[in-house]
């Protein structure tokens, strides 16, 4: 007994928590070392205070009646769920903490036990965190900014590129005013390197190696190998557009700015002209039929979102067909939903790699050679999501993937 006596006596003074006992009448009859180290008091300074005296004095009035309520009905618990909790000093110095309850009784009454940890450092690192949050969001937003931006130069870009090659006399001098824009160009996407992805350096590569090489094909018989690396720079671009795409899609949908606003159009000619935009991509002898069911018909979805899906899940089955494969997209209405496949001839999901298919920043162990986020379908499956309908597929590696979307008729 005497040594059970010793050990609790041992743990009550060598607690790293400050512990407070405290009589159903508010008054402090125990504390540990601990807990006068927190408060600032020492020896016997505490003992027989009120307990108020640990607190500041605008939750005097409040604290008083709980404390009456817990001497009524005394349990263990944690104080202060969600809330902030503050204690006093004896110098005045308020601080935050943390509290548990627990009650014991002897012959001389019921006592409640005050397990205090003072969590000041805590609230700092989660300020730190708070800021460092607001900074991400700052940076977030100029890269939204910055995006509209760099589409505009880009597009500017391009036209710049396809005059230069009308006029081979001056092919050469538009070349190098092109390659001193380029270089500029890169400079602005060298920012977003260090903040979005590794992803950028393989297409941003291709353009200055490739940009470089046009200036040696001035000679008629060369407009091939011209050609053939303007469409690598087209490539190029295409694939930056779709990585800042991917970043700030993901972090609008983890903000909730992204909302599902539905209006009503004509279901045909909206994929019609969707799918027509995408034939630019298109590689070698590569196709896309498109297939509809139905003569006419009206739906009404959020116009961008939709667009969105559309033109990842075909430009996906573009990217991952080989060089004349025929891409099948097909619409259909059944009852109150919307029923759209796109079906493609590629390299396919192995069995293992398709449960995890949906997970951000996952690629399938076959496409890890071919640019990418590993974003693009989760994306497109929050965007199904915004608009209330669901995404599956059938997919067998070397055997193609069929991905099939179905979407409320209306909203």
């Amino acid at each position: 007994m005497e040594k059970d006596i010793e050990m609790l006596d041992a743990l009550f003074l060598n607690a790293t928590e400050g512990i407070v006992v405290v009589s159903d009448r508010g008054e402090i009859v125990m504390l540990n070392p601990k807990a006068q180290q927190l408060f600032g008091y020492t020896g016997n300074e505490l003992l027989h205070q009120n307990i108020e005296k640990l607190i500041p004095t605008r939750f005097h009035a409040k604290h008083v009646g709980q404390r009456e309520g817990y001497t009524k009905a005394p349990h263990s618990q944690s104080m202060g769920k969600g809330l902030d909790l503050f204690a006093i000093t004896k110098e005045g110095v308020e601080f935050p903490v943390e509290i548990s309850l627990s009650h014991f009784s002897t012959v001389e009454g019921n006592f409640v036990m005050c397990f205090i940890i003072d969590i000041t450092e805590r609230k700092q690192r989660e300020a730190l965190l708070k800021m460092a949050s607001e900074r991400l969001m700052q940076t977030s937003e100029a890269l939204s900014k910055l995006n509209a931006e760099l589409e505009t130069k880009v597009q500017e870009r391009t036209e710049e590129l396809a005059q230069a090659f009308k006029d081979l006399a001056e092919s050469k001098k538009e070349v190098m005013k092109a390659l001193e824009k380029e270089k500029e160009l890169n400079t602005l996407k060298s920012r977003f390197v260090t903040t979005a992805s590794h992803e950028f350096r393989t297409p941003l590569g291709t353009i200055l190696s490739s940009a470089s090489l046009i200036a040696r094909y001035e000679a008629p018989e060369d407009s091939e190998k011209r050609n053939k690396h303007v469409d690598r720079i087209r490539s190029a671009v295409t694939n930056l557009t779709e990585i800042l795409n991917d970043f700030l899609s993901l972090d609008k949908l983890e903000e909730g700015i992204i909302r599902n606003n539905p209006v009503q159009f004509p279901l045909e000619p909206f994929i019609g002209k969707t799918i027509d935009e995408l034939k630019a991509i298109l590689k070698t002898g590569q196709s896309i039929r498109f297939d509809h069911e139905e003569e006419y018909t009206e739906i009404i979805l959020d116009q961008q979102l939709f667009r969105n899906v559309l033109i990842n899940l075909v430009s996906n089955a573009i990217k991952y067909s080989p060089e004349n494969a025929l891409i099948v997209v097909n619409s259909e209405i059944k009852a109150k939903t919307i029923l759209i496949s796109v079906k493609d001839q590629g390299i396919g999901i192995p069995k293992e790699d398709q449960p995890h298919l949906f997970t951000r920043f996952f690629r399938a162990q076959n496409a890890t050679n071919i640019q990418g986020t590993g974003l693009g379908l989760n994306i497109v499956k929050k965007y199904i999501e915004l608009m209330e309908g669901t995404i599956r597929f059938e997919s067998e590696a070397d055997k193609g993937t069929i991905f099939y979307i179905e979407l409320p008729l209306t909203q």
